[in-house]
């Protein structure tokens, strides 16, 4: 069976998405169930291309035993929208971004990441310029959200 491929997108792909990305892999991880999924993270600006991601993400993750530090900031490009089954945006803006750049035909695989994970249409909030707390709620949300996404996709076991 094939993997199924899930993009987590944010601005510039240095703070939620990489949490994101490192979480959900963690989860599958745990759970015995990376084989299910192939995961990625994207930003839908590119300033940061190349760069690790942020210091505060990186330290969020760590402290729940989650290394993101070989995490390379990248830009979302054409191919994604045909690579990727599942496209997780963190927020309106960077949803509609995409949807801007999107084929038609493939503007069923975007979404906003809590309205997928959840049901809700709340925004995981830009920690970039807050503090720590910042990026603890950012943490929670994800940690919240991938497992609840994970217990969707039928795995048995997920981590808590």
């Amino acid at each position: 069976m094939k993997p199924v491929s899930i993009l987590f997108v944010c601005m510039g792909n240095i703070c939620r998405s990489p949490l994101a990305e490192g979480i959900f892999t963690h989860i599958t991880e745990t759970a015995q169930q990376q084989h299910r999924f192939h995961v990625d993270s994207a930003g839908t600006g590119g300033w940061h291309a190349g760069n690790p991601p942020d210091p505060r993400s990186m330290e969020i993750a760590a402290r729940h035993g989650i290394d993101i530090s070989g995490q390379r900031a990248r830009q979302v490009n054409t191919d994604d929208f045909e690579r990727f089954d599942l496209i997780l945006c963190m927020d309106e803006d960077n949803l509609a971004r995409l949807s801007q750049s999107c084929p038609p035909d493939l503007q069923h695989k975007l979404h906003l990441f809590s309205q997928y994970a959840h049901g809700t249409t709340q925004s995981v909030p830009d920690p970039y310029y807050g503090g720590a707390d910042g990026f603890l709620t950012v943490y929670n949300m994800l940690f919240t959200g991938c497992k609840s996404m994970l217990e969707k996709m039928g795995a048995d076991d997920v981590a808590s």
